[in-house]
């Protein structure tokens, strides 16, 4: 979420004291918190320009608006038929979280591809009216979206799913993680038989490493340690293509990056670093096409963030 270190207690502070008995309000546009002063930053712009490794792929672009803004755009989430896309948004990644938890818009969106383009961004709701919740990290696969949430009635940070039915999601649990795996971002193989995530969880190799848990029967079976991956520094946010044979990490070793690696004989190989420059947090549809989070930063600021397609040739 948006990640990168939340100030939980300062979230749980605030989520004590509101007092969710007014009947709610309207939430404002998303854009209309877009600070005036923060101008659109586009790639003839921006001071760290994505690099390509690969010549599999065309050069990435932006992704056109309504999904990207003056905000920040970050950890798309695209479904495999490349109609649907799930993008966590942001005014600013000025906001401190504390207030993003109440400015009414910060959260998970959902745009629809039509032949005329994407259609305006439609937030997806995943707590009660009147309550307050800080979601992000979002998977879907089906009708069942993973988030993780700082909410009210809950301690710390936890991962939720939810169902959509009716045209609306609902019907939102804790998920079925033991607590002492450490499960941070996630995918799940489209057969859901293997559950990847990173986590900073005993018996790594550096800060966040890539791990896999194994679905016997129903039931998460502990976490191995997927060292082929993983080195000293950060391995995080993994991605398994719909077919099961690419796994995309972003590796931060100072600018994230993107690197792959690819399933051969049942095993994951070395992975090949693929786009750099401050890339990260892939998706793909079943045409191979991937999605990603591109940040802009300034004297280590980060002033913006946009989601970036790179298409497969």
């Amino acid at each position: 979420m948006k990640k990168r270190v939340l100030i939980w207690l300062v979230i749980l502070i605030l989520l004590a004291g509101c007092d969710t008995s007014a009947p709610p309000t309207p939430p404002p546009d998303r854009e209309s918190l877009i600070p005036a002063d923060q101008a659109k930053i586009t790639p003839e712009t921006d001071i760290y320009p994505l690099v390509s490794e690969t010549d599999e792929y065309e050069n990435p672009v932006p992704l056109p608006y309504p999904v990207n803004t003056a905000g920040a755009e970050d950890s798309a989430f695209m479904m495999p038929d490349g109609q649907t896309l799930y993008v966590w948004f942001t005014p600013s990644p000025q906001i401190p979280v504390e207030k993003q938890v109440i400015d009414g818009v910060t959260g998970i969106y959902v745009f629809h591809k039509t032949p005329e383009g994407w259609n305006d961004a439609e937030r997806v709701m995943l707590q009660d009216p009147g309550k307050l919740s800080l979601d992000g990290c979002g998977f879907v696969q089906n009708d069942i979206i993973w988030f993780c949430a700082a909410r009210e009635g809950y301690t710390g940070l936890h991962w939720f799913t939810a169902e959509f039915e009716d045209g609306i999601w609902q019907n939102w649990q804790l998920a079925d993680f033991e607590e002492s795996y450490e499960v941070g971002e996630l995918h799940i193989t489209a057969d859901g038989s293997e559950l990847y995530f990173h986590s900073a969880r005993a018996g790594g190799q550096g800060e966040y490493d890539i791990w896999r848990s194994k679905n016997v029967g129903g039931v998460w079976q502990e976490p191995e340690n997927l060292a082929i991956l993983n080195t000293p520094g950060t391995e995080g946010w993994p991605f398994i293509s719909p077919d099961g044979k690419e796994l995309w990490l972003t590796r931060a070793h100072g600018a994230p990056e993107l690197w792959r690696s690819k399933r051969v004989n049942g095993e994951w190989t070395a992975p090949q670093k693929m786009f750099s420059l401050f890339s990260g947090e892939a998706s793909m549809d079943n045409a191979g096409n991937i999605y990603f989070t591109h940040h802009f930063y300034k004297d280590n600021v980060m002033l913006e963030a946009d989601i970036y397609v790179a298409y497969k040739k």
